[in-house]
């Protein structure tokens, strides 16, 4: 009972701060000045009583006017030329679209009615606001922010960020903290901020130290990322089998985490293993989290390989990788090469961002090789091309189960949770929601999408071994059972309850 007088409490405040006294001027978020624009020909008296707007000229009489009909004057080539006849033939006329009481009908009692009309579906619009609002349905309420921004509601838009504020929280529910970042992707696509992801967040830039820290946590409490590397190494393991050079190119190096294992597996390869060179493609981002250059990949890896008597050599190509060229490769003669796309394609931009489509030129890029294998992992989302509320949609319901993840691997009140979010998926949120353009970095495609590309490179599919899908499986035992994995052709999807989070695949020339 109490809960249900909250809530009518609640619906009447709302429509009290809510309900705009004229929706015809309003002003924008991202600007102090009054800006004229209209949701709704409707106008609104001071008390938020719809009022009409009459019309000083006089209006057609079709009764009283039989000459003129559809504002054009009856020529001398009508078909009747009896004033009478025709008189009485529109008066039919009237009947059949009007009704009996059509000689009572004038153009103002029409166009009241048609204000009415509009005036009752503004009515129903925010009643069903305000009853969407009192069931605190998050979801439903982001979901009307993001289309009333589309639609350049403002008003609405205000209104309904007020309330989803007192919703959102970063110590809160998996959805609960999904949705102030989803918020805050809104908020900052209004304020034309998306770009500055950090100021948007209203956080400090931190440490590289702890920016470090924080990936590592998020890949030790989620199996995402490490199911990605795990399965990737596995099918370069299974092509190089036969090899005695290996030449692995990796176009985003980060911390080259994912090769420690491959030193180890390559190791232990029946008959002795490889000599192994990996060429490091670097970027800016992965540059500050490893607080410095890719010699610090290269003194990392090279330990680990002198630990397990594997002949190794990096090659540090410190360019970006839509810059890259063949020539920044140093290709040599009688090597295996193995391309690796670990979670970094979708960074390119493409054909819908620019003329110049750095994700097939990768591709094509990679086929010249001739490589022995090609891995892919990328996430399972599909936020390239989607318009902005299907991608809004698209993101709350791909993010929502890594979440839901994080809750149960650690703690809410644990102490680096809320950096961890905020540092390493925060950002992502938010340019998908707030940029546009070469702005928006985060261009996730679907499977089918990637499948698509890679063929029209020239490539055939290298399906993943049930060794690969057998040590995956038992990876997952020791996470939550809510965790899922899927083989589809060779292809295999870790999700969460159900819901792919992450693709993983190979391919061969």
């Amino acid at each position: 009972m109490q809960t249900s007088q909250k809530r009518k409490v609640t619906v009447q405040e709302m429509e009290s701060n809510c309900w705009p006294p004229n929706l015809e001027q309003y002003c924008t978020l991202d600007s102090s000045s009054g800006v004229q624009n209209s949701s709704s020909t409707a106008s609104f008296s001071p008390n938020g009583s719809p009022v009409s707007q009459p019309n000083n000229s006089s209006p057609m009489d079709l009764h009283r006017s039989p000459d003129n009909t559809c504002c054009s004057p009856v020529s001398d080539s009508c078909v009747t030329d009896n004033e009478h006849d025709l008189s009485h033939m529109i008066r039919q006329l009237e009947t059949a679209m009007l009704g009996t009481d059509s000689d009572n009908i004038d153009v103002h009692a029409i166009t009241a009615s048609g204000r009415s009309t509009e005036v009752s579906i503004e009515s129903e619009r925010w009643k069903y606001m305000m009853e969407m609002i009192a069931q605190g349905d998050l979801k439903e309420l982001l979901c009307a922010c993001a289309k009333a921004i589309e639609n350049k509601d403002m008003h609405l838009t205000d209104c309904l960020m007020t309330q989803l504020r007192q919703m959102v929280s970063v110590s809160g529910e998996p959805k609960q903290r999904l949705g102030a970042y989803m918020l805050e992707g809104l908020v900052a696509r209004l304020a034309s901020s998306g770009s500055s992801i950090y100021k948007s967040l209203r956080c400090n830039e931190p440490a590289s130290s702890e920016l470090l820290s924080y990936m590592h946590i998020l890949y030790e409490i989620c199996p995402y990322f490490k199911f990605g590397y795990m399965s990737a190494n596995g099918a370069i393991v299974e092509a190089m089998k036969d090899e005695s050079r290996v030449h692995i190119i990796d176009f985003q190096i980060a911390q080259g985490s994912q090769w420690l294992t491959l030193i180890h597996a390559l190791a232990a390869r029946p008959g002795g293993p490889p000599s192994i060179r990996i060429t490091g493609i670097d970027d800016s981002t992965s540059a500050y989290a490893r607080g410095g250059g890719l010699e610090i990949v290269r003194q990392r890896l090279s330990k680990v390989a002198e630990l397990c008597k594997v002949p190794f050599e990096f090659h540090a190509a410190a360019i970006s990788a839509t810059d890259i060229q063949l020539e920044n490769l140093r290709i040599q003669p009688g090597e295996a090469i193995a391309v690796n796309f670990a979670m970094m394609l979708h960074h390119m931009p493409d054909e819908s961002v620019g003329t110049q489509n750095h994700r097939d030129r990768l591709l094509r890029l990679a086929k010249s090789l001739s490589p022995k294998v090609v891995t892919l992992v990328e996430q399972e989302a599909n936020t390239n091309t989607a318009p902005f509320v299907p991608r809004f949609l698209e993101t709350m319901n791909h993010f929502l189960p890594i979440f839901e993840s994080i809750d149960v691997s650690l703690p809410r009140d644990h102490k680096e949770r809320i950096n961890v979010e905020q540092h390493c998926l925060a950002r992502e949120i938010v340019n998908i929601i707030a940029c546009e353009g070469p702005e928006r970095v985060e261009r996730h495609e679907l499977l089918g999408k990637w499948r698509s590309r890679f063929i029209m490179a020239g490539f055939k599919p290298f399906p993943l071994s049930s060794f690969v899908n057998s040590t995956i499986k038992t990876l997952l035992q020791s996470y939550c059972d809510k965790y899922t994995l899927e083989d589809k052709d060779g292809v295999l999807f870790l999700g969460w309850m159900n819901r792919a989070i992450v693709a993983s695949c190979a391919w061969r020339c």
